[in-house]
């Protein structure tokens, strides 16, 4: 993200794409929304997941088993805070989204784990 793009970010916005942060769960605005529609990183503005394979995880956080492009989100390896998990970034930007697990539904058995204050829901 370019600097002059960090003034539209809100503190926790800023916090949790630019410096790895993560929400409380529950909390985000998206966590439990059923609109229909497409996120977009709230950063760039690329478009990253549908509303289509969102689903409820149970985990407080909005979930989706696939990505909207396969190449619109990148993945590397988080070693931090004594665990290992698969960290998931915006390709275009770098922004961090949240996490991919692999304890998803089918047909990919993924759940993308992300933080709202990482999206932007465009409704249809």
């Amino acid at each position: 993200m370019s600097n002059k793009d960090n003034h539209k970010l809100t503190p926790e916005q800023y916090k949790i794409t630019q410096n790895k942060g993560t929400e409380p769960a529950f909390s985000g605005i998206y966590w439990d929304t059923k609109t229909e529609g497409t996120y977009h990183c709230v950063c760039c503005g690329v478009a990253l997941f549908s509303s289509e394979t969102k689903y409820d995880s149970g985990s407080g956080w909005p979930s989706f088993w696939d990505s909207l492009q396969i190449d619109s989100i990148c993945k590397h390896v988080d070693r931090s805070f004594g665990m290992q998990r698969i960290e998931a970034c915006c390709e275009k930007c770098g922004a961090h989204l949240g996490h991919v697990f692999d304890d998803g539904p089918p047909p990919t058995n993924k759940r993308y784990c992300i933080n709202s204050a990482s999206l932007d829901l465009r409704e249809k």
